[in-house]
């Protein structure tokens, strides 16, 4: 079953320019991106920065408001929701921020900033449930309770992304979007945040949107993948199946690019040439097609759909087969 359903989502935004705004010029930030993720699974989104990924998961949570689209979270429409409403479904989808020590406020302990989000949503009964609730909570991301009383300068960058990790668990969600968790860790401690985040879906059946820009991340974490150019999905498969058989030039240029680990295997780089257009005046047709070394002329001019190339293998391309 589908917890979350996003259809046709579009987020643009007004560009500015100077001291003057154009206001027929907009940034097409999210393009028509429509993708689901059922209960329990964990769907990796990727591309290159500027891409549209983390306004997509922010969309997608309502932290920014849709320009249009659709989304149902447990089969109810959060963007037709507003007040208390939207308030009483929010604890249900939470978001681990990109920046450990940036999401959290340094003037609250640790112990604050999980209190914070359990008072909001009167999940505790007493004081006391409520700080038995915050030891349970940094124990379960691999904390201390003698923690609690810590500031978040007090803590390194790993530390800090486990109590962002605690204060989302905090209100008991079904879905966390991670936007990029792991990207400004060090690379050992990427991997015990990955496992940790692993671990926590096998015991709660947690559903993850999982953003990121590093294909060998994605693959290790998710269940499938979709890849984003310029606002739009171009690809959706299987993990493993976007890794081995990629459809889309786009993404075979991403995978082209991650170091592989066996000296004996040799990978042939693709380089792209030119830089990622405007948001603001992409290109007409296929929005990969000034980059794309395939390539015809009708791809000037015809925007490729979001076909089924092969059993739950889905590419945006007139000439992936």
């Amino acid at each position: 079953m589908n917890l979350l359903e996003v259809k046709n989502l579009k987020v643009h935004f007004p560009s500015k320019n100077g001291l003057f705004t154009r206001g027929q010029e907009r940034i097409k930030a999210v393009d028509d991106v429509s993708f689901t993720i059922a209960e329990g699974e964990t769907l990796g989104l990727v591309g290159e920065s500027g891409c549209g990924k983390t306004t997509t998961g922010r969309a997608t949570i309502r932290l920014i408001e849709p320009t249009a689209g659709t989304v149902l979270f447990d089969q109810e429409n959060i963007t037709a929701m507003s007040g208390p409403a939207l308030r009483a479904l929010r604890r249900q989808f939470q978001m681990i921020f990109q920046d450990p020590y940036g999401s959290l406020n340094p003037r609250m302990t640790v112990s604050q900033a999980i209190a914070e989000a359990i008072d909001a949503h009167r999940l505790a009964a007493t004081p006391e449930s409520r700080n038995a609730r915050i030891d349970e909570l940094l124990e379960t991301v691999g904390l201390e309770p003698a923690h609690a009383d810590r500031f978040p300068h007090e803590f390194s960058g790993g530390q800090r992304q486990r109590i962002g990790i605690a204060r989302a668990l905090a209100v008991e969600p079904k879905l966390i979007v991670c936007d990029e968790p792991v990207s400004a860790l060090d690379v050992s401690v990427q991997a015990q945040v990955i496992n940790l985040l692993q671990d926590i879906q096998q015991q709660r059946g947690l559903a993850y949107l999982f953003i990121a820009h590093d294909l060998a991340v994605v693959e290790h974490i998710s269940h499938r993948v979709m890849v984003m150019y310029l606002g739009k999905v171009v690809e959706l498969a299987e993990a493993k199946t976007l890794l081995k058989a990629p459809k889309h030039p786009y993404t075979q240029a991403l995978i082209s690019a991650v170091p592989v680990v066996d000296p004996d295997t040799k990978r042939q780089r693709i380089v792209l040439p030119g830089e990622l257009p405007s948001p603001i005046n992409p290109p007409g047709g296929c929005p990969f097609h000034p980059r794309c070394p395939i390539a015809e002329a009708h791809c000037k001019t015809e925007i490729p759909a979001l076909r089924e190339i092969a059993p739950s293998h889905w590419a945006a391309c007139h000439l992936a087969t």
